[in-house]
């Protein structure tokens, strides 16, 4: 059995994160959503926030787990038995960093691949930060969240729902 880690601050998840889930799915026996506590990038969304609003939009996938994470990748891949980190790749200008981060994970766990998935073309242009901005001015995220995603961001900008 293969697990592919799709690991992220998922802060929130987009339809974009859910349609490369989906997919990977398709590919690998196990699928675990690693959920980056990640303080430094200050997320609006608790780790426990982002896990149920994770859980509740891949629901539908019974081959996926969620989870959260605090330690160093490499090593979570390893306590997870996984051999495959996926990262997403929404443009160009993605490639550079996803590239370094794929050598220094293959420095740290030389056992461990890491894959590129692109999301669907209507899907590419959607990023957490963008869906952040967009809800707190006020506009409708709804096309491109899960609904629950768009009343939590609804609620944490204190908009009625």
């Amino acid at each position: 059995m293969t697990t592919v880690i799709y690991p992220g601050t998922f802060d929130p998840i987009t339809n974009g994160h859910t349609d490369l889930i989906e997919r990977a799915g398709k590919l690998f026996d196990t699928v675990v959503v690693a959920i980056a506590y990640s303080p430094k990038k200050q997320p609006l969304l608790t780790l426990q926030e982002r896990v149920a609003l994770v859980e509740d939009a891949t629901s539908h996938l019974p081959n996926v787990r969620v989870t959260g994470f605090s330690n160093l990748l490499a090593e979570f891949v390893k306590q997870q038995n996984a051999s495959v980190i996926l990262r997403g790749l929404r443009a160009v200008s993605d490639f550079e960093y996803e590239f370094q981060l794929a050598d220094m994970n293959r420095r740290l766990a030389p056992n461990v691949e890491s894959i590129f998935l692109t999301p669907a073309n209507h899907l590419s242009y959607i990023s957490s930060s963008l869906i952040r901005e967009i809800a707190s001015l006020g506009g409708d995220v709804s096309e491109f969240v899960d609904p629950k995603v768009a009343a939590a961001l609804k609620s944490k900008f204190g908009q009625a729902t």
